[in-house]
Order: structure tokens, then sequence, then C-alpha cells
């Protein structure tokens, strides 16, 4: 039987060995030994803290896994209050941020500035005694918070114990300030299975971090997929730092998460690049950030400039425009797409999102009305991120009144009264009437747009007349058009009649990628289509092409395959080329630079770029018959890493695909 000694140099070594597993697993995201290794190692260690309570701590790893519920959380007092920050709207505000400090410290000197993405998730403040986590509590009121230390230890990227691998002094008391988040594909995954439970769906990533957080059972809190970055500290002692940065870079060495993407800067210009930088980057980015804060570097000017009310003079939330909003639903169309497919979509009371005003949402299908039990007169949380259409996040239940009503696809289109069917495997409704007008309508307003052939003047109003007046039965009758025709139609005037006729005209002769987007092949965008136009450099080739063929191109798998196939074979089809042949349309021919270093390879982009923007660097592949795609595949020949490259460079470094710096893309490029 094993001696009390020997049970605490065993329970020892499997603490250090189950930390540093920790470390590589949840902060490296390069672990060393199995799932199945790593359990075996913990169930050994709470088998002898369970036969030896005396060698039981509080940084012990066995605490992550919660314990009994509580019935309702105790006050926390912060040792230092837990500030909130003024925001500024716009760069002219950040500008005017700059030019307070100025005037209060009487100086003209450049400042020196940290600055980082906001993470929207939940302010936390730690406090650690001799190294050891003794309190975890949320920002609350700011001078007094919820005690919630048995849910903070459930968390694997929160240390329990201070890392320290020099021989230098830990602080004997330090208070750790930081947000804990959820990133977006674990939120959706969350979202799913409580949806799939019958349970109502959390917001946004940042209210499901907040109601994860607060659970009053830990052992929930441990099964939620909550991760922290640290990004300040509140009082220390027994340690002295100069600079915000030295802190950050100590909380790294320590063992805590800090956001890959914080730099130190110097001049306000420098603040708005990355202002700038950050928006760009922000939907790519793995969790979300509703902004970028700036804070003075110099710890001396901070205290120097102190704080106006509740916020410190020397930082400052340069907020983005925000994403989500609530509105009221009106009323609920469906709208008939090209290839036939119902889609329903919310008519809302117009309101504010990501800077935008909005009226309609996508409800996508069916399946997701009925999902999320969106109803008409529902008051709604309505999202829109990035360039993507607003969706309905989630119903307010609790606005209901009970007159609101329920939705229901109809059986039959709403534009031409054919069947509407749902296909074995689809979510999609769609309208089986050949000669459906919204069809033919979604039809040419796609051939015609930018990313197509490009025909300005051809609005979805005047389509609509060409379509319902009968002038136009398929693309290629556009061609055919007559001036007395159009000039019949309303407002339609000899000036307008006569420029779309020229914009008609010289529209004739497009690049091939722009014809091939513009035919509306199932699954073929505007990405496939260059590469197809890269390959084939003509429409007959392209047109003639095999399965086996197609096959052997990045990027086409059999179901685009396929589908061009299918498209081509298609007597309907081929008639209406034909026809835009006879009018004179006549694709430019692809010149392919197969000279060039980068023809036929495939490059993604990770990280901050310095010296071009994202898009910039695609158009240099591009131009040079490469591809630029979004993620990391077997495919991929080469990954430019900017700075703070996340998770595509570690995806990369696995699969052993080419890293390449900024500068070594563009000397490979030729470009240097």
């Amino acid at each position: 039987m094993m001696d009390a000694e020997s049970a605490r140099k065993n329970i020892e070594d499997l603490k250090a060995r189950i930390e540093y597993h920790n470390r590589r697993y949840y902060q490296l995201d390069d672990p060393e030994i199995s799932d199945a290794e790593y359990d075996s190692l913990l169930q050994e260690l709470i088998a002898l803290e369970k036969q030896f309570p005396q060698w039981l701590t509080e940084d012990s790893p066995s605490r992550r896994i919660g314990a009994a519920p509580l019935s309702k959380f105790a006050p926390a007092v912060h040792l230092s209050p837990m500030l909130s920050l003024a925001n500024a709207f716009s760069e002219e505000e950040i500008l005017e941020f700059d030019r307070r400090l100025k005037r209060f410290l009487d100086s003209s000197e450049r400042l020196s500035f940290v600055v980082e993405p906001k993470i929207d998730g939940v302010a936390v403040n730690l406090i650690y005694s001799s190294g050891i986590l003794t309190t975890g509590a949320t920002r609350g009121d700011g001078a007094k918070g919820e005690d919630v230390t048995q849910n903070i230890r459930t968390l694997h990227t929160i240390p329990l114990k201070i890392q320290n691998g020099s021989d230098e002094r830990l602080p004997e008391q330090i208070e750790i300030r930081g947000e804990i988040y959820m990133e977006t594909a674990a939120f959706r995954k969350l979202n799913e299975r409580r949806l799939a439970a019958g349970e109502p769906p959390f917001a946004n990533p940042r209210n499901a971090a907040a109601g994860s957080l607060r659970q009053l059972d830990a052992s929930i809190t441990a099964r939620r997929p909550l991760k922290m970055f640290c990004y300040a500290v509140g009082i220390v002692r027994g340690r002295a730092f100069t600079y915000h940065h030295d802190v950050l870079h100590a909380l790294k060495k320590w063992g805590f998460s800090v956001n890959p993407f914080i730099r130190q800067v110097e001049g306000i210009e420098k603040c708005i690049e990355f202002y700038r930088e950050l928006q760009d980057l922000r939907n790519e980015l793995p969790y979300e950030i509703d902004g970028m804060v700036i804070k003075v570097d110099d710890l001396s000017l901070q205290t120097r400039l102190g704080a106006v009310s509740r916020s410190p003079r020397w930082a400052v939330a340069c907020k983005f425009a925000a994403t989500q909003a609530t509105t009221v639903i009106r009323d609920i169309i469906v709208n008939v797409g090209r290839t036939g497919t119902l889609t329903p979509v919310a008519l809302m009371t117009p309101v504010k999102v990501g800077g935008v005003t909005v009226s309609r949402a996508t409800l996508h299908n069916q399946d997701e009305i009925d999902k999320k039990d969106i109803r008409i007169g529902d008051t709604v949380l309505v999202q829109r991120a990035g360039d993507v259409i607003p969706e309905v996040v989630k119903v307010i239940v609790s606005n209901r009144s009970g007159r609101e009503i329920p939705f229901k696809i109809p059986d039959t289109c709403p534009e031409c009264g054919s069947e509407v069917v749902r296909l074995a495997g689809e979510a999609a409704h769609r309208c089986i009437g050949l000669s459906c007008p919204a069809q033919l309508r979604r039809h040419i307003q796609h051939f015609v747009s930018r990313g197509g052939m490009d025909i300005e003047g051809l609005g979805d109003k005047l389509v609509s007349q060409l379509v319902n007046q009968k002038l136009i039965h398929d693309p290629a009758d556009l061609y055919y058009l007559s001036h007395d025709a159009l000039l019949n139609l309303e407002r339609m005037a000899e000036k307008s009649v006569s420029n779309l006729l020229s914009a008609i005209e010289l529209s004739k002769h497009p690049s091939l990628d722009k014809i091939i987007f513009a035919l509306g092949i199932r699954h073929v965008g505007e990405h496939i289509s260059k590469i197809l136009a890269r390959r084939f450099r003509t429409l007959d080739a392209l047109i003639n092409t095999t399965e086996n063929e197609l096959l052997t191109i990045r990027d086409i798998g059999p179901e685009v395959s396929s589908s061009i196939l299918e498209f081509f074979r298609n007597a309907s089809n081929r008639r209406v080329i034909e026809k835009l042949k006879k009018a004179g349309v006549s694709p430019l021919e692809t010149i392919s630079p197969r000279s060039a270093p980068l023809t036929g390879k495939t490059f993604v982009f990770t990280g901050a770029l310095s010296r071009m923007t994202r898009d910039e660097a695609k158009q240099i592949v591009e131009s040079l018959g490469g591809q630029a795609a979004g993620t990391v595949t077997k495919k991929t020949d080469y990954v430019v890493a900017g700075e703070a490259a996340g998770s595509k460079l570690q995806k990369a470094q696995k699969a052993g695909i080419a890293i390449l710096s900024e500068e070594e893309f563009l000397r490979l490029a030729g470009k240097i």
C-alpha cells in the first residue's frame, strides 16, 4: 500500500505532467498524447487525491471538473476598480482622443500605444496569491462582481498556478484581467445542440459565454467551450512594470493566453491603420470582436493621466458598427430564385445593423422557420456580418402578445401557380413550372449582373417589365431588343433607350470567365468560372469538355463536374448559346500565363499583410495564373503568413505545406 509521502510525490508528478499537456493542448494547439491517455492521467490523479485528501490543493487540475452546484453567487470585491472604457465611433474621434492626451500632458510628442482587438465576451478579474488562483469574479459594477471561482477553475486556458520557468520572482499578489469568450464555430455547434434538444438558442457568442460562466453548477461550465484572453493587470504586489507591453509579455510567459493581434505602435496614425486592418479581418477571425482598444503604453503616463468618472483617460474603445439589432417582422413573403427555389423572406421594421439600414432578412427555408418558431408579428434579433444578407438569429418570445401568425411555404408558386415540391434529402421547396416568370427574371438579373455580362442600366424593375411584356424569353433575347420596343416601356425615354442599347452592345465581348458565370451553371460561381476560363481558354472548348478532363482540375469535384456537363448537354441551353453567338456575343480568349511562376499553384493568405491588402494579393496570384483560396486543403501549395497568423498557419504546418512570408511571396511573384 502506498504511504502518504509516496502519494504526495506521485500527485505532484501527475499534476506537473497534466499541466504540461494542458498547455500543449489548450494554449499551443500541439498535443503530444491522445485524449484517452490524458483522461487516464487525470483519473489516476483524482483517485490518489481521494485516497490522500491532505494533498489536494487549490491548483490541482482535478479542480477543473467542477464542484457541487451553488444556490447563488457570493459577492467578490476587486482589489482595484475595473473601470469601463470611453468609446470612439469614428477615426476623427480616435484623433480627438490623441489630442486630449496631449493637452492633458502638455506635450506635443508622439505617444506610444498598445492596440488590441476588443473581444466581445465577458470581463473577469482573477486574483493570484503566491502564484495560486484564489478568486475569479465577473466585472459586476466595477467595484465588486460575482464570485465564479468554481467555474473559472474549469477553464483550461486559465492557469490554476502561474507558470514560472525561470528563477524570476513571481508577484506576491496580482489581479489579472481578461475576457472570457466562445469561438463562433463552437457557438454554432452549441446552438445546434440546444435547438435539437428543444432549448432556446443563445443570441450571440457573448451571451453564450456569459450564460455558460454564470452557471450555479460548475460541471455545466466545464462542458462549455469557453476560452480567455488576458489583457491587463490590476493590483500587483512584489513586482513592478514600466510599460503595458511588458505586462502582456509577462502574462504570456506565465502561461496566460494573450491575443496574438496585440501590437505596440508609435503615434495615433498607426492606431488608425490597425483599426482599418481589424475591420477587414473581423469576419475571418475565429471569435467575435466589436472594436479595438487603444492604451497608452507607458504606465507612468497612465498614472499621470488617471481617470475621469468611471473611465481611464489613457484608454479608449474604438467601436465597430453593431452587427445585431432587434426589430419586428411585419410580414413574410416568398422569393422564387432562378433555379425555382422558394426562399422565405422577412419584411421588417427598418433597423440599422452593421452600419446599414435593413428591412429584409432571409429565413432560409421552412425547417429554419419551424426550428426557430418564427411568426409574423414577432420581435426578433437580426444579425448582419460583413456583406452577408441579414438573418434572424432568434425570436424574443417574451415580447409575444398572442396575435403572432405562424407561416408555411405555399403549396403553389406565388409567381406562376405551378406545383411546389420538396425533393427527398433537400431542405428547399422548388417550383416545377417550366415557364415560371420569376425564374426567368432571376436568371436575367444574374446574367446582367456585375459579375456576369455587367450590362449597366438593366435594373430589376426594367427586367421585370421585359419579362412581363414577353419581350425576352431567355438571356440571348436581350441582344435582339429593338429601339421602338424599349421606347414603349414605362420610364424609358429616348436617352435611356439609347444608353441601354449602347451598354448591351458594349457587353458583347466579355472575358470568358464573365460569360461562364453569367450563364448561371449550378455550383459555378465567380471563382470556379475563372478556373474554367484559364483551363479551357474558349467557350467552345469548355462546351465540348469531358468528365475526365474536368475532374483533373483543382477545386472541381464530381458534383460541380456533373453540373457543368449537364448544363451543356441541355438542348435549350445550347440553343441560347447559339443565339448569343449569332447576336455577335464573342468572349475574349483567355491568355494563360503558362510560363509564370504561379501558374497552377494555389495560395491561401492568413494574418495581417503590411504591404498590400488581401484583395490586392489575390489579384497578383490570379494575374499570374495561380488561384487564391480561402481555406487550407490538401490542394494548397503555399500559405502566405502575415503578422499574427492563426489557425490556417497551424493547419499548413501540420500538413507540411510550404509557408511564405509576405516578402517571399512578393519575390516569388516577381514584384520585388
